[in-house]
């Protein structure tokens, strides 16, 4: 998780969350992911490979308080980018919401020049909806929705 919250694609598009120790990991991991999970059901989860099960990533639903929906969130380790690994973990994602949490619409975001990540919305199914800024941060964002009948 360390190393993953410092790589520079990490923090070029998604954010730096400050987390330089492994202190500052555990403290993310507590306030971030695990408290998701206690308040929605729901939260990022480990990406590992099956065959040894090491770490490579995160991937899994958040719910932020800008926006009506959940959105799934993902991020990978760039040696393990383009191996058809996020898109597995995200589809699975996508069950699971479906499934289990029988949500019903489901966002995805993205910086407007992420391209990879907007592949992969495209790949799960979402459609684009607006650019825009969230919250109190500047930053413009794709949204991407995915609603069942």
């Amino acid at each position: 998780m360390l190393r993953l919250l410092n790589e520079p694609s990490f923090i070029e598009f998604i954010s730096d969350r400050d987390v330089r120790s492994l202190d500052d990991a555990r403290r993310y991991l507590r306030e971030g992911p695990m408290t998701s999970y206690r308040a929605h059901g729901h939260g990022l989860l480990r990406v590992s490979l099956k065959m040894d099960d090491t770490p490579i990533g995160m991937c899994g639903l958040v719910k932020r308080d800008t926006l009506p929906d959940p959105d799934i969130g993902f991020a990978l380790l760039p040696e393990h980018w383009e191996q058809g690994y996020v898109n597995e973990a995200a589809k699975a994602a996508m069950k699971h919401r479906k499934r289990v949490l029988g949500l019903s619409t489901i966002l995805g975001l993205t910086s407007p020049d992420n391209v990879r990540s907007i592949a992969v919305h495209r790949k799960l199914g979402l459609r684009f909806i607006e650019e825009k800024p969230l919250g109190d941060k500047p930053q413009l964002l794709t949204i991407f929705a995915l609603a069942l009948k």
